[in-house]
């Protein structure tokens, strides 16, 4: 399997939508996903598997400092590097750090973001609904990527 990262356009907005909706329990909207994609802050990367669609991360970046809005991957691309890659690619933005929010129960993600050199810096009580759920707050810092 070839994996090829690519900044996203608008005319991805549709494989995001697909993405999100297999991934998430309250999925972007694709109104969401678009207008996000228009702000000069975000860079979207999409994971082309084979050339088709499977994974996607949306990063802010705001006077150097990087905020991942959500990355996912299509559940039958799962441990194939897909999110990894997604990552590393992401990080090859300037700025002084990248910091995300998991769930507190996805052992598998927070394993990936802590081989990834993400520290857990902090908790966020009830980030999460459906089901409610708190947030691990991580942070990798540009000294350290």
């Amino acid at each position: 399997m070839t994996i090829e990262i690519i900044n996203a356009a608008a005319d991805n907005a549709a494989d995001i939508l697909k993405i999100e909706n297999a991934c998430f329990s309250t999925p972007w909207s694709e109104s969401s996903i678009r207008e996000s994609m228009e702000n000069p802050c975000s860079r979207f990367y999409l994971a082309l598997a084979d050339g088709e669609a499977a994974g996607y991360i949306g990063v802010q970046i705001f006077s150097g400092e990087g905020y991942v809005t959500n990355v996912a991957v299509l559940p039958e691309f799962r441990r194939r590097g897909i999110a990894k890659a997604l990552i590393n690619k992401a990080l090859e933005n300037e700025m002084e750090f990248l910091t995300l929010e998991v769930r507190e129960s996805n052992c598998k993600a927070i394993s990936l973001y802590t081989s990834l050199g993400f520290e857990t810096v902090g908790k966020r009580p009830r980030f999460y609904r459906e089901p409610d759920e708190s947030a691990i707050l991580m942070t990798k810092y540009k000294d350290r990527i």
